[in-house]
């Protein structure tokens, strides 16, 4: 990998600020708010915010960069893409669990749902994380789906994936600043009490967690080498190929080289009926 200890650092700089988020938002409703129930109450509203940062934002984006981690190069890619497939998939069911406790919470209490742009933007981003799921699972764990597909897919998926992760952690960050805006009172959010200001480190630390994973996860010479470099590596003891460097040309799954490998044979076999 080049510059691997660049990776390192940005590496567990993402995780410091993932697992700080995490820390931060149950200090928050176990200090600052009623903690955890499922009855209908303010309690169970309150899994709405963890369930969305530990699934929807921190298991998001270690699904985003788990490819690229170089202690998993010695996976086959299918076992990583059921990894990848398997985090997605914990981190939606998360996020139903969290929509279903704030819908549950505001039917309890007659208050209306989807009157916010916080509830249209999160709903929307389930849905399109769903749909992206189902296409991720159709295209690259079905065996059947035709290679060329794949390669085809692969940008639009990359950029889905992108795009949903960053969405999701805007969402979040308008929904705890519209909780405090409805739960402060005496003095209110713009007083800045120490509720406002701990949840306002959440919001960057949130931030930083994005901005660090989106990086990891668009750097081209950080990706995971295709599996016929892999194989080389390895048959080769593990020494370094001088002939043969990890570098930005290398695909995160190696489905774009077998659909050129395929091509390529299907020219070959055309060119031989023509003869």
């Amino acid at each position: 990998m080049e510059d691997f200890r660049q990776f390192l650092a940005a590496l567990c700089a993402a995780a410091a600020a993932g697992l700080l988020s995490i820390v931060f938002v149950l200090i928050w409703i176990l200090q600052f708010r009623e903690g955890f129930a499922w009855d209908g109450g303010p309690a169970e509203f309150n899994w709405h915010p963890v369930l969305i940062v530990i699934g929807f934002i921190f298991l998001q984006g270690t699904a985003i960069i788990v490819y690229r981690l170089p202690w998993t190069w010695q996976c086959s890619k299918l076992t990583m893409k059921f990894v990848h497939a398997g985090l997605n998939l914990s981190a939606f069911i998360l996020a139903v669990v969290a929509l279903v406790a704030a819908f549950d919470f505001h039917n309890s209490k007659n208050i209306p749902n989807m009157y916010s742009l916080h509830s249209w933007l999160g709903l929307i981003a389930v849905i399109l994380y769903s749909l992206q799921l189902v296409l991720g699972v159709a295209m690259y764990l079905i065996p059947v789906t035709p290679v060329s597909w794949r390669a085809a897919f692969m940008p639009l998926h990359v950029f889905s994936g992108h795009f949903l992760f960053g969405s999701v952690i805007a969402v979040a960050l308008m929904g705890i600043t519209e909780k405090l805006i409805f739960a402060l009172k005496n003095p209110g959010y713009s007083g800045s009490p120490p509720e406002a200001i701990f949840v306002n480190v959440l919001g960057v630390l949130l931030v930083v967690f994005g901005v660090l994973i989106l990086w990891i996860g668009t750097r081209a010479s950080w990706k995971r080498p295709s599996d016929q470099i892999l194989h080389t590596l390895h048959t080769n003891g593990g020494g370094e190929d001088t002939n043969t460097k990890v570098g930005p040309d290398l695909s995160q799954l190696s489905d774009e080289t077998d659909a050129e490998a395929s091509g390529d044979v299907r020219r070959r076999s055309n060119k031989c009926d023509a003869d």
